[in-house]
């Protein structure tokens, strides 16, 4: 059973930038899992934002959702057991609020593929 907790949300303003954080507890090894961040807006589905594979020979991959593509970045640190997101030039639709997720089948976007999940974090742009 892995637990993930989620810190780094907040209130910012359009333009501006936040990162969060991820934090992996329990489980295999955390080098092992696909990690994804996913969000969820009121009256919306709950949606992939970006994911990372497993540490592989050739190190790891990335996918993300053609709406962040340019202005976030995923990234992790096996040694922290820790998954970031980096968010620049937020824009107002991107207030959600943001699930860690962890899974070992593949890395896409379905939520399906993602066995463990983080309580979220609430992200706020204003315009």
């Amino acid at each position: 059973q892995v637990q993930l907790v989620e810190s780094g949300g907040g209130l910012v303003q359009a333009g501006g930038s936040l990162r969060l954080s991820c934090a992996a507890s329990g489980g295999n090894i955390f080098s092992s899992y696909i990690m994804g961040w996913f969000r969820q807006a009121p009256g919306n589905e709950r949606e992939f934002v970006a994911g990372i594979s497993a540490l592989g020979l050739l190190g790891v991959s990335t996918k993300y959702a053609d709406s962040v593509k340019g202005r976030f970045t995923i990234s992790r640190d096996n040694g922290k057991n820790t998954v970031l997101l980096q968010m620049n030039s937020l824009k107002p639709e991107d207030t959600a609020v943001y699930y860690c997720a962890a899974g070992g089948r593949a890395l896409g976007s379905a939520a399906s593929l993602y066995a463990y999940w983080g309580q979220g974090t609430q992200v706020t742009v204003s315009s």
